[in-house]
């Protein structure tokens, strides 16, 4: 029985899903030591976190630095925060394609993504579009245990405001209990339940790439 504690990468740790991610992590005894890799500081001192500061539009030069048993990408941004497409394109596609290069290059066989519901490569929607295309690019380089998270609208507080997904959270209040069988994976989803099935999936047997919202919510409720 192998007893060593193991490590993990979280991209985004200072947004809504990677903060909670990190809260799952310090509090399981599996691991031993978590790599922060962000713009900014999460602001918390435990004996588990090394953090790693910088733009992770460069994230190659963390090359040396990237080397854990599993990457989380919790990496994401919007229309409202980020207007330039160009930039939006960096950060949705290239920081998390970038991911997977280390993690091929350093041999980190786990690499666990959230992408979104109705992201398509071929989609006439810039932004599913971008998503689609992210995907398509990280499941190429075939990481032997890739795992693509497209969660619908995601509930939760967040830190700065976001005004437009505020109104759009509280109209799926209203009308996700409508939404049943094929339409059932558009109901809204916690962040909690992303990064729950985000930890069962790193340490579990699971032969899906992509996992759309409503797996996703089920993924969460194992033990």
């Amino acid at each position: 029985m192998d007893t060593r504690l193991k490590s993990a990468i979280i991209l985004g740790g200072t947004g809504l899903t990677g903060s909670l991610l990190l809260r799952l992590l310090l509090k399981d005894s599996r691991y031993g030591k978590i790599k922060l890799f962000s713009r900014t500081s999460v602001g918390i001192k435990h004996l588990k976190i090394e953090e790693f500061l910088g733009d992770l539009i460069n994230l190659k030069a963390f090359k040396n630095d990237f080397m854990a048993d599993e990457v989380f990408c919790c990496i994401g941004t919007t229309k409202a925060k980020t207007p330039d497409k160009e930039m939006y394109g960096m950060i949705d596609y290239g920081i998390p394609k970038k991911a997977a290069e280390l993690c091929k290059k350093n041999g980190i066989d786990i690499l666990v993504i959230i992408s979104a519901l109705g992201a398509n490569s071929k989609s006439r929607i810039f932004y599913n579009r971008v998503k689609g295309q992210m995907e398509e690019a990280v499941l190429r380089l075939q990481i032997p245990k890739t795992h693509i998270l497209q969660p619908s609208l995601i509930g939760g507080t967040r830190k700065e405001k976001r005004s437009g997904e505020w109104w759009a959270k509280q109209y799926m209040k209203i009308i996700n209990f409508s939404l049943i069988g094929p339409l059932r994976k558009y109901r809204s989803i916690s962040p909690e339940s992303i990064v729950k099935s985000m930890l069962w999936l790193a340490n579990n047997k699971h032969n899906a790439l992509r996992i759309p919202s409503d797996e996703i919510k089920q993924l969460a409720k194992q033990d």
